[in-house]
């Protein structure tokens, strides 16, 4: 069997896998294997030194990233108006397939990602996009950039009459705590459409771990105040954590601050499932056992 036909045959079963977990309502492994095979299509797509795939050939295989891209923002169903359909995409399995013979139009009205890495399911968490490569990001809203860990902002300039709220992450439980490795909290504030409202801010690495608790002991300012937050924002935490064997940074949990729980002192929050779901539709408890965020808030107005 020749190099290619190897080739294409580990692109069919990576693919079958990954409609295979979306079928079964596995949707984070569904992601991460949706993710990891559109990266493997867009590097054969910009190589310029393959000779396996013909110029037509190689633009198919972009629009499949490009589909395969689509449905992992559809399942993520936090920054996505479009949905892109899991019988959608099985229309694509006999052209990955046959793509050496395939000669017809492409079923759907798509575009290959333009020249830019795809990234394997936490690898956003570690790099940067620059310029017209983070436009390109298919389904993104984000309005402001993605940060490196341990960048917390400073706290904003006070306002006569308005209210700045700084938050302090105690710890976290979680049964696992002390297999987490190089654990980080990401902290964002969104509206009920899911969009940015201010800068995303990371942690710095947790280092103190003790029985079920990975304790932070960080003060977060957001970056907004109060009074400008609209109806129905809330604030995210994103408990992250690295995963040596698949080699990059993934979210175990996430949750949230909702507008009537932001009051003086201290409070304990649910864990919830990821994916992140930032419109808070599709929620569900990472655990029955009570296990949750401790936080400290404290309330700065100036009169």
């Amino acid at each position: 069997m020749s190099d290619v036909n190897k080739t294409l045959l580990k692109w069919h079963a990576s693919f079958r896998k990954g409609t295979d977990f979306d079928s079964w309502g596995q949707l984070v492994e569904a992601i991460d294997e949706y993710q990891i095979l559109a990266r493997q299509l867009q590097k054969e797509v910009q190589s310029s030194n393959s000779t396996d795939f013909t110029e037509e050939q190689k633009k198919t295989l972009g629009k499949i990233a490009t589909c395969l891209e689509m449905r992992s923002i559809s399942l993520q169903s936090t920054q996505s108006t479009e949905e892109f359909k899991l019988e959608d995409l099985k229309k694509l399995e006999s052209i990955i397939k046959n793509i050496l013979t395939y000669n017809k139009e492409f079923p759907f009205d798509v575009q290959p990602v333009p020249l830019r890495k795809i990234l394997a399911p936490g690898e956003e968490e570690n790099m940067e996009l620059e310029g017209e490569d983070a436009a390109a990001v298919a389904g993104s809203t984000e309005a402001f950039p993605p940060r490196a860990p341990g960048t917390l902002l400073p706290r904003l300039p006070s306002e006569p009459g308005m209210t700045l709220l700084t938050i302090r992450i105690e710890k976290i439980g979680l049964k696992d705590a002390g297999q987490c490795i190089d654990p980080y909290m990401t902290i964002s504030a969104k509206d009920s459409n899911g969009m940015d409202l201010n800068p995303v801010q990371d942690t710095p690495v947790a280092t103190k771990k003790e029985d079920i608790y990975i304790h932070f002991s960080m003060d977060v300012d957001i970056q907004k105040h109060l009074e400008k937050l609209p109806k129905g924002a809330a604030i995210f935490f994103e408990f992250k954590h690295y995963k040596p064997k698949k080699r990059f940074t993934s979210t175990k949990c996430f949750a949230f601050l909702e507008m009537d729980e932001i009051k003086p002192g201290p409070i304990v929050i649910e864990l919830y499932k990821k994916p992140t779901d930032f419109k808070r539709k599709k929620l569900q408890l990472l655990t029955k056992k009570p296990l949750y965020l401790h936080l400290h808030q404290t309330l700065h107005k100036d009169s």
